[in-house]
């Protein structure tokens, strides 16, 4: 379970779904979490499907192929039950096996993978929900704990090389047309929050009509061997 005792003014706690969809975020209350503790034999699906490449998204109709034991079929009608509640919500859940992500090594400076702490950012109204299943949770970082990347003044001195060109209207097009803006670097003894498994969350995302500040965060790095089971929209 997560402690969120910790982190009371950036996280709130519900008890169900309609709850978690329903609250809006307000004042510092930029994530929101329904705690569970799910029965099941979730890595028993991971270890029925088999991988090939580092992800693999996983399908209704393939998990309802699949041949598994009682605690399997447990942890199968709870995948297909939070996909279809999220659907309904509107959202467009996908259920991904995840090996590992693609590392950004293109720019060893700034790289822009999903390991970094980043914002996810939208033109319309909406949040982003995920859940772990199977291994490392994905973590966030209170705003205050962090500093936008292209305010580094040793990054931003090398962003401004790579643009070619002087600062100015153009240069801040350019960070976001390359989702320079979208990452933040944390500050020293900041202190990242696991986000658990088996907890369904909801992360305020940046958006025209947000009225808070969207929610950091980062994948996690994967255990050697050990794949994960993410539900993600």
């Amino acid at each position: 379970m997560t402690n969120l005792s910790l982190t009371k003014h950036q996280i709130q706690s519900v008890k169900n779904f309609k709850d978690l969809i329903t609250t809006p975020f307000v004042e510092e209350v930029n994530a929101m979490c329904w705690e569970r503790n799910l029965i099941g034999n979730f890595s028993e699906i991971i270890e029925k499907v088999t991988l090939n490449g580092n992800i693999a998204e996983l399908h209704p109709e393939e998990l309802r192929a699949l041949q598994l034991s009682e605690q399997g079929q447990l942890a199968r009608e709870i995948l297909l039950n939070d996909l279809q509640i999220l659907k309904v919500h509107g959202a467009s859940p996908i259920l991904n096996i995840i090996k590992n992500y693609e590392r950004d090594d293109a720019s060893p400076f700034f790289p822009t993978d999903v390991y970094s702490f980043h914002v996810d950012r939208s033109p319309i109204p909406t949040d982003t929900f995920l859940c772990t299943y199977v291994g490392e949770s994905s973590e966030i970082l209170p705003n205050s704990q962090a500093i936008q990347k292209v305010l580094v003044p040793e990054i931003r001195v090398k962003l401004k090389k790579l643009y070619g060109g002087k600062e100015g209207e153009g240069f801040e097009s350019f960070l976001s047309e390359f989702f320079f803006d979208l990452h933040y670097q944390a500050k020293l003894n900041a202190k990242p929050i696991p986000l658990g498994v088996g907890n369904l969350w909801k992360l305020a995302i940046d958006h025209p009509e947000s009225k808070v500040l969207p929610c950091l965060h980062r994948a996690p790095k994967e255990k050697t061997g050990q794949s994960r089971l993410l539900l993600i929209c």
